[in-house]
């Protein structure tokens, strides 16, 4: 493969990791994961989380990736090579930026800013049925999303803490 093609590969497998992300995260972690994915949702001092396995899960189709395409394609490993670089900008910006798992820093303005708000407007509701903002990386305007949470509730189909609505 071509540089031009390995950097191809890599970028479009990161943009498909956050359109798979933001799938799986609506879908199965609100949906049938829900058991794994409920201690997000909740107040706690916990090192680790249960919504932890969902890591070590979509990791280990990477090693797979990773062991199939030194063995007998380019194109898979640099496939890995992408979800990998999801999985370091997710940890950064999820469990790192949004959640404080690893450093305190409350950015005040521009698209860091945006990305906390758009998910502490997901961490909005209290179960696992309606909600907003389920990617990771790309967010909308926190506005239409609170706009969205606030009609969600009045349809009744998302339970939100009326303090995050304000």
């Amino acid at each position: 493969m071509s540089w031009l093609e390995i950097i191809a590969v890599v970028i479009a497998t990161v943009i498909g990791m956050e359109l798979w992300a933001w799938y799986a995260h609506k879908y199965i972690m609100h949906g049938w994961g829900w058991a794994w994915h409920r201690d997000h949702h909740e107040p706690h001092d916990n090192m680790l989380e249960k919504n932890d396995l969902f890591a070590v899960v979509f990791g280990s189709f990477a090693a797979f990736l990773f062991i199939v395409g030194s063995l007998w394609s380019d194109l898979l490993w640099w496939i890995a090579v992408g979800i990998t670089l999801y999985g370091a900008i997710y940890t950064l910006v999820h469990d790192g930026l949004v959640h404080q798992r690893y450093f305190r820093w409350v950015p005040k303005r521009g698209y860091a800013k945006r990305l906390v708000q758009a998910h502490k407007l997901h961490h909005a509701t209290v179960s696992k049925e309606g909600g907003v903002s389920f990617g990771f990386v790309f967010a909308r305007d926190p506005a239409k999303l609170k706009a969205e949470l606030k009609e969600q509730r009045k349809a009744g189909i998302a339970k939100v803490r009326e303090a995050d609505l304000g």
